[in-house]
């Protein structure tokens, strides 16, 4: 039996089998939904059913609660459909203009910047011409089939290489082996392969909002391509931009000397906040969480945009204060939280 959703406010229409994620169902109609991890950990697919029911299948608790579940809220990535259904979520339109394509990738350079953290850039193929929205994602596809999602750093007008800021986690399969740390390791010029561009977090062009961008940690990544493109297209010239980068300790602001560039050269706002700095460090700057000094600075954040992306305790932390405290509308938030294997493996 297959069974017809209905979007709403949109009012597209497309199948979906028993056994087939409406987000799935959808991206395979060429309907792009909001989503992020694809695996019912972020909460960026997040909707409402309005007619109909659907069976979630595993989930973070924390992402979609019992209550909100009986509320008729669901993870569109990991709900199946038990009958036909009304749904109420926006559509994507530019993502579906960007569809995702495996291809194979060299490994054209790594570069450690932190105690755990390594810069990696991709060299595509020669007739590959990739074109992505400025904070997508594209995941590597694991010769065991597993996946491990990574955003883009570079901006899309500089598309020759991909540029990666990967973490490490201990016992993790892809980073141990990137790090040094098992056999046999990752090095310059091994082939990987990818799938690209992934995601629906990306910087919004149809307003003049000002913007505020918020990372922690390796979160900067995404970041990093939605200010070099909002640099390139001169929208701060239009709009104002601000920025905050929460990360532990001060080693951990391990592109520090970029940001500071990019106050001096296009005057944007840039504020490192740490939430553990170190005597060693000599920190005079700011401490504590990186979302609450956003809210010390800017208590009405009622005319912004706000593109956050790291941690998802942080991103949801800030979701929910800036609505709540701040006056941010809920559909001005976009966010990507990175939630790792291990994350996922404890939900």
């Amino acid at each position: 039996m297959t069974f017809t959703v209905t979007v709403h406010p949109s009012n597209k229409v497309f199948s979906c089998e028993p056994d087939q994620s409406i987000l799935d169902a959808a991206m395979k109609a060429g309907i792009v939904l909001p989503y992020g991890c694809k695996n019912g950990a972020c909460g960026s697919c997040k909707g409402t059913v309005s007619q109909g029911s659907v069976k979630h299948g595993p989930h973070q608790s924390s992402t979609l609660t019992p209550a909100e579940e009986t509320a008729g809220l669901a993870l569109f990535c990991c709900a199946y459909p038990e009958s036909d259904l009304h749904i109420q979520v926006r559509v994507i339109s530019m993502a579906g203009d960007l569809l995702p394509k495996k291809m194979p990738a060299r490994i054209a350079s790594l570069e450690r910047v932190a105690d755990d953290v390594m810069i990696v850039k991709l060299q595509l193929p020669a007739n590959e011409n990739l074109q992505f929205f400025a904070g997508q994602y594209l995941e590597f596809l694991l010769r065991d089939g597993s996946r491990r999602a990574y955003s883009m750093a570079n901006p899309p007008h500089q598309n020759q290489q991909i540029e990666l800021h990967m973490r490490h986690f201990p016992g993790g399969k892809f980073t141990d082996s990137l790090f040094g740390n098992a056999q046999p390791p990752t090095k310059e010029r091994d082939i990987v392969r990818i799938e690209v561009p992934l995601g629906t977090f990306f910087l919004r062009e149809d307003t003049t909002k000002p913007i505020l961008l918020l990372a922690s940690g390796t979160g900067f990544a995404p970041i990093k391509s939605i200010v070099e493109h909002i640099f390139f297209k001169r929208i701060h010239e239009q709009r104002k931009i601000v920025l905050y980068w929460g990360c532990r300790s001060k080693k951990d602001l391990y592109l520090n000397t970029l940001a500071e560039k990019w106050v001096h050269d296009y005057g944007i706002n840039y504020v490192p906040v740490l939430s553990e700095a170190k005597p060693e460090d000599a920190w005079t700057g700011r401490t504590g969480l990186v979302h609450q000094a956003v809210m010390a600075d800017l208590p009405d954040l009622s005319s912004y945009e706000v593109y956050a992306c790291g941690a998802p305790v942080m991103v949801e932390a800030a979701r929910r204060d800036f609505n709540q405290y701040c006056g941010l509308p809920t559909e001005a938030f976009f966010a990507d939280s990175f939630i790792s294997a291990a994350d996922l493996a404890k939900s």
